[in-house]
């Protein structure tokens, strides 16, 4: 007796190829800091239009892993730092410069894609390194900003590239959120998502399809 089609396992082979080719692509990488760290990242390579994730206090760069794998499935090629003390990651020179992770990660970037189009998605304390990248990188050297709920920076006003803010309304850090917004120049947009989750934690939550949905939506659109 026959329970399954004689193809089936040539179709289940078909549906699992681009997983397979997903998962093949995922590779690690480092590379070194202006300062003389060494960071090391996993590299989704997928599209010319790359990001750099930099992952909260108490997460690394595998907390990025089901994101990670959803933007390069839009076609997005992703690198996922770990920070330096993090990991395998150590620091340079300037000892607790996150920023300095960040703009190295941008220039590795920059050399991998044909045409290099790089965005930064920050959370928490991976945010506030990642404003302060975008206040201290060449011009013109980061398309799109998410800040996913960020602790303050000095001079806002000064934040480079196509912004996003985005929080939990009911966090301590909402207000202070809002506040930097409202002084970053534009363009920029605010998201404030339904609960008290902080960063990261709010893919853990009912409202992590929501969130995804909003990173996905701000870093596709033109």
């Amino acid at each position: 007796m026959q329970l399954f089609p004689k193809n089936t396992c040539l179709l289940c082979l078909m549906l699992c190829l681009p997983l397979l080719a997903l998962a093949q692509s995922a590779q690690s990488v480092s590379f070194t800091t202006a300062d003389g760290g060494l960071i090391h990242a996993t590299l989704y390579q997928s599209g010319e239009q790359g990001i750099v994730l930099a992952h909260g206090a108490v997460f690394n760069k595998e907390s990025w892993k089901p994101l990670a794998k959803l933007l390069a499935e839009h076609g997005l090629t992703v690198l996922a730092i770990d920070f330096r003390g993090y990991g395998k990651s150590t620091p340079g020179r300037q000892g607790s410069a996150l920023e300095q992770d960040i703009l190295a990660a941008i220039r590795y970037l920059h050399q991998q894609l044909a045409k290099p189009s790089v965005s930064l998605l920050g959370a928490s304390m991976g945010g506030v390194a990642a404003a302060k990248a975008a206040i201290a990188a060449e011009p013109g050297s980061i398309d799109k900003l998410i800040l996913l709920s960020p602790a303050p920076v000095r001079h806002p006003e000064r934040i480079q590239g196509t912004k996003l803010f985005i929080a939990s309304k009911n966090e301590p850090l909402a207000p202070q959120v809002e506040a930097q917004y409202q002084k970053a120049p534009l363009p920029k947009q605010l998201k404030l998502i339904a609960g008290s989750a902080h960063a990261q934690h709010i893919f853990k939550t009912a409202h992590g399809e929501e969130l995804k949905q909003i990173i996905l939506d701000f870093l596709l659109t033109e």
